[in-house]
Formats: structure tokens, C-alpha cells, sequence
């Protein structure tokens, strides 16, 4: 986590600072022959003129989540950590927080450093306007990723991302299909304002007033496992009939069926209790496959390659023929899942 004065910003490379002037100096210097072994620092050999640094490496500000929030979040974090470095042309800098005010205060600070580009997976889906026009006015070309945000798409170049809103009906549609006799349901919110909150939530949210679905409790638990534990005890507590659990990530549906362990309530393939998670993780798609929660929905966490690919493109002064790329994504249903689903799509 950070703030704005002690922000959380990791390194991925060697800072380098140098622009068309300094390359321009070292090129001369070069041409009479005058040029000696610098002390560990790495000399500018000349660049592309479309972006970088004219030593080749092009200087990157990564802007994530939390990588302990979640194990999609750990994936998604490793491969953005993968792709973005030296090896691959990149001078990669990472700042990380689940509050978007600290995520825009790095923002602003990556702008102020010269990053060529500014990617970012937003905590919140409001608020980025202002920072994406300074990006901008800076020459600073911006690339979503991971989550959608609320801003003209003239402030961005591209967005590689989930359709968190088609996961979640994707998810109340299957629910929907079980026909159950009635449902009252436990749903288990993310970090209010993400996208994959707003998305999740707004398509229960329009299913059970479709359907007249009871959902008896509705809170956000932060994609915490422990807190997702303790909603769910509070409705046993209180003695709540319910036999749906809608947890918006793998996380906290882990949480909710400790609780339900805890009170000796059946849950999962002919259980009391319905389970449903998303993201995918392999631990997670092995308890749908066991039969002890009934569904989990797909959560792409790779989109580092897609990233890399349009910034090769840029860099090539190439036309960008398509602004938004939407992950592919599936849900798991415990009556048909394989152990080759769980293999190729665990995460």
C-alpha cells in the first residue's frame, strides 16, 4: 500500500532518464572515439523515435491492486512482473493499492517521471479524468488493463480487460437455471466502486428483482476471506433461512463455506447451500470438481502479452484497429466441469 508520501513503488530495471539530447551527446562522443567504461550505469545506444528511451528501453509506470488481494490479483501481478522487463525492452516501475486516490497520486508520479506509457488496473471506475488528460497533455500514452473505468476513451489508447458485468450474467443466468424452489441468498461483495464489484453485483442485482429473488444479506466483505467468514456467520447467528451463497470472488466463497463448515451446514452437489465464486483459481475449480461448490466463474488475469503486443504496435507507429480487447471468459458448473477444465484454467 501507499500514500502519497510514502508511496509503494517498485523497481523493474534501471532507472534511465535519458532522452533524445543526452543520446545525442553520447552519439557525438561515440563518433570521436572518446568513450569509456561508465560505473555500472548502462549507456544510451540510440532508440525508435515513436517512444522510449533512446537507449532502447521503454520506460513503463504499472499501476495495480494489491498483489495479497486475491490469487487472481497474484497472477495478474506475476505476469505483468514477467513481461515488463529489461529482457523484453522495458524499464518497468509498479505502484500498488486498493484505493484509487493513492493510485492516482502515482499516477500523477510516474506522469511527472517521463513513463512513455501509464497502465493501469483502476481500484475505482470514477475519478481518473483529470490524471488521464495530464497523461495525455504529457505525451504519456495510457493502456487499461484488468478493469474497465468511466472516462471518455479519447483519454486512452487501449484497454485490455474483463467484462466483469457479462461474468456476473453469465453466473445469475446458471443460477437461474438450477430452479430451485426459492432463494434466499448471501451476496458477498468486493471492494465497493471496482469494476468487478459493479459489475458482479448489477447483474444479481437486476436478476433477483427480475425474479423476485430474496437476497437476505448484502455487504462487502473486500474480497477478505476472514470477513466473508463473518458475514455469513452473522445470518446463521441470526437464524436467516438462506441456501444461496454469491461471493464475487474465490476468496471470499472460501470465507462463507468455513462459516458454513463451522455450523455443520451442508453446501456444494446436494447440499442445503449453493456455492458460487469467481476467478478461477485451481484450488477453487477443484472444490467445484469435488462437488463441494456448485459454480465459478472465469476471471482472466493474463493480459500482459495483449499489452506488450499494442505497445510494439505504437512503437511501430502501427494503427490501434482495436481500442477495447475483452478477455474470453467461461463459467464452471460442478455438473460438467473436467479435471482438463481445472488444469488448463486454474489460476
Amino acid at each position: 500500500m501507499f500514500s502519497e508520501k510514502d508511496p509503494t513503488i517498485e523497481k523493474g530495471g534501471t532507472k534511465m532518464k535519458r532522452k533524445k539530447i543526452l543520446a545525442l551527446l553520447v552519439s557525438a562522443v561515440l563518433a570521436v572515439g572518446v568513450i569509456g567504461c561508465g560505473g555500472g550505469e548502462k549507456e544510451s545506444t540510440g532508440g525508435n523515435e515513436s517512444g522510449g528511451d533512446e537507449g532502447g528501453l521503454i520506460k513503463v509506470g504499472i499501476i495495480n491492486n494489491d498483489p495479497n488481494e486475491s490469487g487472481y490479483r497474484t497472477a495478474n501481478d506475476a505476469d505483468m512482473k514477467e513481461m515488463f522487463t529489461e529482457e523484453n525492452g522495458y524499464d518497468a516501475s509498479f505502484a500498488y493499492s486498493l484505493k484509487n486516490d493513492e493510485q492516482i497520486s502515482a499516477a500523477q508520479q510516474f506522469i511527472q517521471d517521463g513513463v512513455d506509457y501509464l497502465l493501469i488496473s483502476a481500484a475505482d471506475t470514477a475519478g481518473w479524468d483529470t490524471v488521464l488528460q495530464d497523461a495525455q497533455n504529457a505525451g504519456t500514452q495510457v493502456i487499461l488493463f484488468d478493469r474497465t473505468i468511466d472516462a471518455d476513451e479519447s483519454l486512452y489508447v487501449a484497454s485490455i480487460v474483463s467484462d466483469m458485468k457479462a461474468e456476473g450474467e453469465t453466473a445469475v443466468n446458471w443460477l437461474k437455471e438450477q430452479n430451485l424452489g426459492e432463494y434466499n441468498i448471501i451476496h458477498i461483495q468486493g471492494v465497493m466502486g471496482s469494476a468487478a464489484q459493479v459489475g458482479r453485483t448489477g447483474a444479481l442485482d437486476e436478476m433477483a428483482k427480475a425474479e423476485g429473488w430474496n437476497i437476505v444479506k448484502q455487504q462487502a466483505a473486500d474480497w477478505n476471506a476472514e470477513t466473508a467468514q463473518q458475514i455469513t456467520q452473522s445470518v446463521i447467528d441470526a437464524g436467516t433461512s438462506f441456501n444461496v451463497i454469491y461471493a464475487e470472488n474465490d476468496d471470499m466463497a472460501r470465507g462463507a463455506v468455513a462459516a458454513l463448515d463451522a455450523a455443520n451446514i451442508s453446501h456444494g452437489v446436494d447440499g442445503d447451500v449453493v456455492i458460487m465464486g469467481f476467478d478461477t483459481n485451481k484450488w477453487a475449480l477443484e472444490e467445484v470438481l469435488a462437488g463441494r461448490w456448485n459454480y465459478d466463474g472465469q476471471c482472466n488475469p493474463y493480459q500482459a502479452s495483449y499489452i506488450h503486443d499494442i505497445i510494439e504496435k505504437l512503437e511501430n507507429s502501427e494503427e490501434i484497429t482495436e481500442k477495447t480487447i475483452v478477455m474470453e471468459e467461461k463459467g464452471f458448473d460442478a455438473a460438467t466441469i473436467t479435471q482438463e477444465d481445472v488444469d488448463t484454467y486454474g489460476i
